[in-house]
């Protein structure tokens, strides 16, 4: 057997051994285990962990504003201003006009406790209402459509002055709108830990790449081209990304299972996790890991192989 077909034999039994007899087990010439590895399924089950919470805690942020709007578009309030002298007759004018007011329920003045009640953070527990010229309020829910907020207080300003209608507009936006800037930051964070967690497959691929050097020239050498090359990296470190980000997924969900709910203190915190249909929402993020990890590592394959010749 002459030298060359020695050779031609040798590079052929070595191109086998790297990537199958069928060709099709490119993984060969990957490291199963390694930095690189752990690197992957790292940096993978973290940004998946991380952006659990982040998902959450935008999901959580838009259900409060939502029910907080809700509740305060249910009901208005009535501020009657007076004189200690008139103070009785204007309140019940105010009310006379109440309930004659098509759309609304039955209103409720709020007695002094409850008026002492709310104002409690602002002046203390021990404020005495009754010695300070505290306007009366009404409470009235509205009950239909056909509740009209700009007629009810034109005819407040003309029957009863010194009632003021407040529907609570002034509270409800600054609501909106900090739950859709809650909401943004959500997305802005999300698309920050995709990209941390892409520059990070990527850097472990073009160390998996650099490391194994000598075997890509070999390759090259019995004509295997880059794309075929870089399709056994990107196998393997998309597999790598999926498995992470499932198992970080998992352990993100679990966290926030445990966290207290909404029911037990009524805070913000205690609400934070998902509901119903929302706990299939994370469920997306291997998902997306993978596509993650597929583009960070074609890309930083294509490249590394695109500089060394």
């Amino acid at each position: 057997m002459r030298r060359a077909d020695l050779k031609a034999l040798r590079l052929r039994a070595l191109w086998e051994g790297l990537v199958g007899r069928d060709g099709g087990a490119g993984e060969r010439i990957v490291p199963p285990t390694g930095f690189t590895a752990q690197l992957t399924l790292f940096a993978a089950a973290a940004m998946a962990f991380l952006a659990v919470f982040a998902l959450a805690l935008a999901l959580a942020t838009g259900r409060l504003a939502e029910r907080w709007s809700a509740e305060l578009a249910q009901s208005v309030t009535v501020r009657v201003s007076a004189p200690s002298a008139e103070q009785a007759s204007r309140t019940q004018a105010a009310m006379q006009i109440l309930l004659t007011t098509p759309g609304v329920g039955e209103p409720q003045l709020l007695p002094e406790d409850e008026v002492a009640r709310l104002l409690a953070p602002w002046f203390g527990p021990d404020m005495p209402v009754d010695a300070l010229p505290v306007p009366a309020l009404i409470d009235l829910p509205i009950a239909s459509d056909d509740f009209d907020a700009e007629g009810l207080r034109l005819r407040l300003e003309a029957e009863a002055p010194g009632a003021v209608l407040d529907d609570h507009s002034q509270w409800r936006r600054p609501l909106v709108s900090a739950a859709r800037g809650v909401r943004l930051l959500g997305a802005v964070s999300l698309l920050l830990i995709a990209a941390t967690a892409g520059a990070m497959i990527a850097l472990a691929a073009k160390a998996a790449l650099a490391a194994n050097g000598q075997v890509i020239r070999v390759l090259r050498l019995i004509g295997a081209r880059d794309l075929t090359i870089a399709a056994a990296f990107v196998r393997r470190f998309t597999h790598r990304a999926a498995i992470g980000a499932a198992a970080g997924t998992l352990l993100g969900m679990a966290a926030v299972a445990l966290l207290p709910d909404a029911s037990a203190a009524g805070g913000f915190l205690t609400g934070l996790g998902f509901r119903g249909w929302g706990w299939l929402l994370p469920l997306l993020i291997p998902v997306v890991a993978a596509g993650v990890g597929f583009l960070a590592t074609r890309w930083a394959a294509l490249k590394m192989l695109g500089a060394v010749r």
